[in-house]
């Protein structure tokens, strides 16, 4: 076998193929540029204009996020696009229950050793996601990091920032005592709950990827850990924009018992209706093969809602309407009680 010739080559880092995933990329990453880019794939910093991309006089939401060990079923599976996708839209839904419509995203993959067409992948998936909810990848960061990653190990996080008008921010302050909430399903696990998830199905259950356990009504395992994370944008911003929601929560880490008290006010509480949510096929698997308690699976996994909408009574019908328009269909989920920004679920 042939000695690297440079120096930074035998010690684990090969600058040529990071510089050659970029390039690499560099048509998928223009395909996302809005009106408010500056500049070009390669500067240090990347750059935006608000004013061109109608943001002038609005509040900037941020956030940052992963996608937790589900890049490693990616990976096993060579489908590592998908967790590009899943990137944008958590990031998406995260600002979007301020109200917030996303502006632009910057990635970071970190890797060892380098693979340049495990990178394109991934890129390819996040300029997918980003075009898809408008929003450009206008900077980011691709590491080699051995010593840090076991050979062959990737990980993929971002950062999102959005815009909304001040009188649209969602920010729990509206919500009170007799709202109703409706849920929207969730495509699978969407990027929490994976470290169960993977000790249950491919321990306890003895399942492989290409398995179709019957619990998954035909899906492969594949097919349904590898579900991408669904961008409620489409159908919740124009909600927001018409002033017909007084609060959102995206079901993440930490389930419906700790998600939805993130957006309520002091005071009040909320009942859920646990009978109303559609059965999650992966999600029923694991409870039932891994002897979950229902109490541990709302806290670990999503159960099946993606997103709560809270909703004055009057305009549950239109709402609901609205939605069905779009293809969403929205469940009766609670309601909002007196309460200490807790959750009981029924």
């Amino acid at each position: 076998m042939t000695e690297p010739s440079s120096a930074y080559q035998r010690a684990g880092v090969d600058i040529d193929k990071k510089y050659a995933a970029v390039s690499g990329a560099a048509a998928a990453i223009r395909s996302t540029y809005t009106k408010g880019v500056v500049g070009d794939v390669g500067m240090f910093g990347g750059l935006f204009d608000p004013v061109a991309a109608g943001a002038s006089g609005n509040l900037l939401v941020a956030s940052t996020d992963g996608v937790g060990t589900k890049v490693m079923i990616a990976r096993q599976f060579g489908r590592m696009g998908s967790v590009g996708e899943d990137l944008v839209n958590h990031c998406v839904n995260d600002i979007l229950v301020q109200g917030a419509r996303p502006l632009f995203f910057l990635d970071y993959i970190a890797m060892s050793p380098m693979q340049p067409g495990l990178v394109q992948q991934i890129i390819d998936g996040l300029a997918s996601a980003c075009r898809e909810n408008g929003c450009a990848l206008i900077g980011g960061e691709t590491a080699e990091m051995p010593g840090v990653y076991r050979e062959g190990e990737v990980d993929v996080a971002g950062t999102i920032v959005g815009c909304v008008p001040r009188e649209q921010l969602l920010d729990g302050s509206r919500i009170q005592v007799g709202d109703k909430l409706l849920g929207l399903r969730s495509s699978g696990l969407h990027t929490n709950g994976y470290s169960l998830a993977r000790r249950v199905v491919f321990q306890d259950a003895g399942l492989q990827l290409a398995d179709r356990p019957v619990e998954l009504q035909g899906k492969s395992v594949a097919e349904a850990l590898l579900a991408v994370h669904r961008s409620y944008l489409r159908p919740c911003l124009p909600l927001v924009q018409r002033g017909q929601l007084t609060g959102m929560a995206h079901i993440t880490g930490g389930g419906l018992p700790d998600n939805v008290p993130r957006v309520l006010p002091k005071g009040t509480g909320v009942r859920i209706d646990t009978a109303t949510i559609p059965p999650l096929p992966i999600c029923e698997l694991i409870v039932k093969r891994g002897s979950v308690s229902r109490a541990e699976a709302y806290r670990v996994l999503n159960m099946g809602v993606g997103m709560v909408l809270f909703v004055r009574p009057q305009h549950v019908a239109v709402v609901t309407q609205s939605l069905r328009e779009l293809g969403e269909e929205a469940f009766a989920l609670g309601e909002v009680t007196t309460g200490d920004q807790s959750v009981v679920l029924a």
